[in-house]
């Protein structure tokens, strides 16, 4: 009795839960989950080619893309809005869906950190003109989300590196109060 006491052994610790896997698309089975973005809504084309209605940062502003052609659509003819909100994003969507014949494409492959910078380095010096540096806003990159699958966090991170290794071409500003951090695009230089 007395060495039964003793020859307890202490409860396991504990298994961690592993990851959770997100739940497969029922239309397709597959569970991509692109980063950066958050799938709202997901429409079936004539021939099962999936439509996303997607947002990126701001909640309210959404995109739609298809995955089956090259249709991407993130602006509304709405006055007082230069984005599409949910309604908008939804109509857009289910028009696309009952016209398009596209067939299904792979899921888009995740870029390479190199490929994603270069992106926003084109996207840095097409933004730049000869008047006076220009303001980006990051925003002006949700409808290419699909394509650079990246997050809001990653994209900073590398719009400051890119201000750091190539100053003539993009500045930053820090707003004192907030800590918040604006981009320029450099002027382009007169001739």
């Amino acid at each position: 009795m007395f060495l039964a006491l003793f020859s307890r052994r202490p409860a396991p610790a504990p298994v961690a839960p592993s990851a959770v896997e997100p739940e497969p698309w029922f239309e397709t089975g597959e569970t991509w989950t692109p980063e950066g973005v958050t799938v709202v809504e997901r429409h079936w084309t004539q021939v099962h080619a999936v439509v996303l209605v997607y947002t990126a940062a701001q909640g309210y502003r959404h995109n739609v893309a298809c995955l089956g052609c090259h249709f991407r659509t993130s602006a509304t003819r709405r006055v007082g809005y230069d984005w599409l909100q949910l309604e908008d994003a939804t109509a857009a969507a289910t028009e696309h869906a009952n016209t398009c014949r596209a067939i299904p494409r792979d899921i888009p492959a995740r870029p390479d950190d190199d490929t994603v910078r270069e992106h926003l380095r084109t996207w840095v010096t097409t933004s730049r003109t000869r008047v006076a540096d220009e303001q980006i806003h990051l925003e002006k990159l949700d409808p290419l989300r699909l394509t650079i699958q990246r997050t809001t966090d990653w994209l900073e991170a590398a719009l400051q590196q890119l201000a750091v290794d190539q100053p003539e071409i993009l500045r930053t500003e820090t707003s004192e109060p907030s800590d918040r951090v604006s981009y320029y695009a450099r002027r382009l230089p007169q001739d």
